[in-house]
């Protein structure tokens, strides 16, 4: 095996130079062209049916091709046969992933498209996204691998002097919601543009509903919920020949080390309203979870359902659940309850003043929304970095999570300083350690 087959996170976090020369990066202050024009050209870091889907999204937003759109984000269908990208100044050139099948299932749905991706242009393996960054032509760069892969990334691809779209959550531990604040920071500094997969900052009925719940529609907000309650996700059985590392990695939303947890994973956009919604980040989070509908090993490790009573700095509290159990009622939803009034933070608020409800358009999927926000944001000067935010998130999601498995009260401090790393210590095909489910009184955070 080589070199660049193994890797260490807990070597890479440390060798990266948070204080690098931060003056010695390219500067693209003025536009996205690395060669002085404003073509966006993609590179896809991740190319799962989320990196498939948004490099789709970026590809074909603006020709208003009417095509079958990812599955609530986690799934792509095929892109419809005939479609085809018009010119407007967006390319994807650039193709990595662990896996070379799932890199072709992306390169086959770009091609149907009209954008093809040359052959020298494909990397594979643990090393893959460092290839792809080399790239000078990359503008604009995709982070889509599992949430464990995306601080290294991050970091990398802002280093590297690229504009960013990094899906959520930001990390599965603290240590890497540390690495994405400081990455965040060395962003800014270089005029580079992060822009977050917490989609629902980019859409239109969320974003006025919001704005007028800060101005204050339903008077001071007493409590707030958060609800993720849903059905059972894919599973992929293990094939002959695959070695536990290669299985766990196509699973990775069981496994906690790469993942987070479904609480970190998935019910993060919800705990990002509810940030959104208070300006703030919890103070501490108390909850319980559990592991019942998906006892066996080829679910992983993870918890199936979470309970997490979140407390905020003026002592508003937010009750926030999250299950992946099938035959259930299923709900999705965030509520807000203020002195004046309620809202469900999207379509309504009543209060008394009456009920109000959004009747806006909504020109474009969500999905392609926060793409074209960031390549905006950047070709006017102003590039957005939603960075510290989805760090936030991806922490209060962790407090919950830190805080179900181990029966304890979590406080945001102590976890933002946790050095607990869940990362193994070197990546590389082959065997792998089984984790064990975390039980309370067993498992310790602190």
């Amino acid at each position: 095996m080589s070199q660049s087959e193994t890797y260490s996170r807990r070597q890479f976090l440390k060798s990266s130079s948070v204080a690098a020369a931060v003056t010695s990066f390219p500067s693209i202050n003025r536009g996205l062209g690395a060669q002085g024009d404003d073509k966006v050209r993609v590179g896809v870091i991740g190319c799962g049916g989320r990196g498939t889907g948004a490099a789709l999204n970026i590809l074909l937003a603006p020709t208003n091709v009417i095509y079958p759109p990812p599955r609530n984000g986690y799934h792509t269908e095929n892109a419809k046969p005939g479609a085809k990208v018009q010119a407007q100044g967006v390319e994807v050139i650039a193709l990595a992933d662990l896996f070379r099948d799932r890199l072709d299932e992306c390169r086959q749905q770009l091609e149907i498209v009209g954008n093809p991706v040359r052959e020298d242009l494909c990397f594979a393996g643990f090393d893959a996204y460092q290839k792809l960054l080399e790239v000078p032509e990359i503008n604009y760069v995709i982070l889509a691998s599992p949430p464990f892969f995306r601080p290294r990334e991050l970091r990398a691809a802002v280093e590297a002097g690229k504009h960013v779209f990094m899906e959520k959550p930001a990390a599965v531990d603290a240590p890497g919601v540390r690495s994405v604040l400081k990455s965040g920071e060395m962003a800014e500094k270089q005029g580079l543009g992060i822009v977050a997969g917490t989609v629902k900052r980019h859409t239109p009925d969320f974003i006025e509903t919001v704005r007028r719940l800060h101005d204050g529609a339903i008077g001071d907000i007493v409590e707030s919920r958060a609800y993720f309650n849903i059905g059972d996700l894919w599973m992929i059985p293990k094939k002959s020949g695959w070695g536990e590392m290669e299985w766990q990695l196509r699973n990775w939303n069981y496994f906690t080390w790469l993942s987070g947890d479904c609480l970190v994973e998935q019910h993060v956009h919800m705990l990002d309203v509810s940030n959104w919604v208070m300006k703030t980040h919890p103070v501490s989070a108390y909850g319980m979870g559990g592991r019942l509908a998906r006892p066996g090993k080829e679910f992983g490790h993870i918890y199936d359902h979470f309970a997490i009573e979140y407390v905020y700095p003026d002592g508003t509290r937010l009750l926030s659940q999250n299950r992946q159990i099938a035959g259930c009622t299923n709900r999705v939803t965030n509520e807000v309850t203020g002195s004046k009034g309620s809202s469900n933070c999207k379509t309504w608020i009543r209060s008394d003043q009456g009920e109000w409800k959004y009747e806006g358009s909504f020109p474009h999927d969500p999905y392609e929304l926060e793409l074209i926000n960031l390549i905006e944001s950047v070709r006017s000067g102003q590039p957005l970095n939603e960075a510290k935010n989805l760090a936030e998130s991806t922490l209060t999601a962790i407090m919950g999570r830190e805080s179900a498995y181990s029966g304890q009260l979590v406080e945001w401090d102590a976890a933002l300083n946790s050095n607990r790393d869940y990362s193994p210590d070197e990546l590389h095909m082959g065997d792998a350690p089984f984790p064990e489910v975390a039980t309370p009184r067993n498992y310790k955070f602190y």
